[in-house]
């Protein structure tokens, strides 16, 4: 029996991407969009609407899935979106909605599908995190702690429902070319800001790295082979060699000297 994939946030980029290689190896792949009338004929899965923000549409999409399958083996919480912004200055109303999207929403998805894993004993979540969830980053502070919140939640999750048969773990990307830059919430440069010059220059280096990413199809590779292991890890880094390097090298590296090096980066 092929497996049902429940894959958020597939209307384009990464999810797509997964949703179009998984569908083409026989997987039963469903995707989400907040609108999927805007892509009525493009794709060749069923694309499903989800506001990932609101319960009451997780759990109509999860129940359209049940009615139609009777299963959901595999959930893929991609949905997320981009936020910048110095902390002085951001919006905190912003912040919020970046952690309703990026963590709560993911959570309610697996709150909504585990009674069926259980029922089924047999489960897989994989959460979309970030490599730079795995550290604070200039003027990207609440995108990076919304991911890293995901991460450890991802963690307490895994160990709570482990005996049922169902695994979790997190996957977490660096930069891949899609429009993601498009889709980010930008807190503005302000013309009279303390923080005008390196904030505008950390928003331009950050759309380079995104132009210059590598295909998103590498990503669907990579959660493939997750799919088919018998055993998940807790965490994967998908991405360029340099964005992997920098999780191990906070980990080794003192504090200060980690921060120097992220520092300079971002000439600050």
């Amino acid at each position: 029996m092929s497996k049902v994939v429940l894959i958020t946030g597939a209307s384009s980029g990464l999810g797509k991407a997964t949703a179009e290689h998984l569908n083409s190896l026989g997987y039963r792949v469903y995707g989400t969009s907040r609108d999927p009338k805007r892509y009525a004929d493009s794709f060749p899965f069923p694309l499903l609407a989800l506001e990932i923000t609101d319960e009451e549409s997780i759990q109509h999409c999860v129940a359209t899935i049940l009615e139609k399958e009777g299963r959901i083996d595999v959930l893929i919480n991609n949905a997320g979106v981009g936020i910048t912004g110095p902390m002085e200055e951001i919006d905190i109303k912003a912040v919020r909605e970046n952690f309703s999207t990026n963590c709560f929403g993911p959570l309610h998805m697996a709150q909504a599908v585990l009674p069926q894993m259980r029922d089924q004993k047999k489960g897989l979540i994989i959460n979309i995190t970030s490599i730079a969830g795995a550290m604070g980053l200039p003027f990207r502070g609440v995108y990076s702690a919304s991911k890293s919140a995901l991460s450890i939640i991802s963690e307490s999750l895994r160990m709570e429902v482990k005996s049922f048969g169902i695994q979790v773990c997190t996957l977490a990307p660096g930069d891949y070319a899609t429009d993601i830059a498009s889709r980010r919430y930008h807190a503005p440069v302000l013309e009279k800001s303390p923080y005008k010059k390196v904030y505008q220059h950390s928003l331009d280096t950050m759309n380079t790295h995104v132009d210059a990413g590598h295909a998103p199809h590498e990503l669907a590779l990579e959660i493939e082979k997750i799919i088919t292991h018998t055993k998940v890890n807790v965490h994967y880094h998908q991405g360029p060699f340099m964005q992997k390097l920098s999780v191990i090298l906070k980990r080794i590296l003192p504090a200060n000297q980690f921060e120097k090096l992220i520092m300079n980066h971002y000439k600050l």
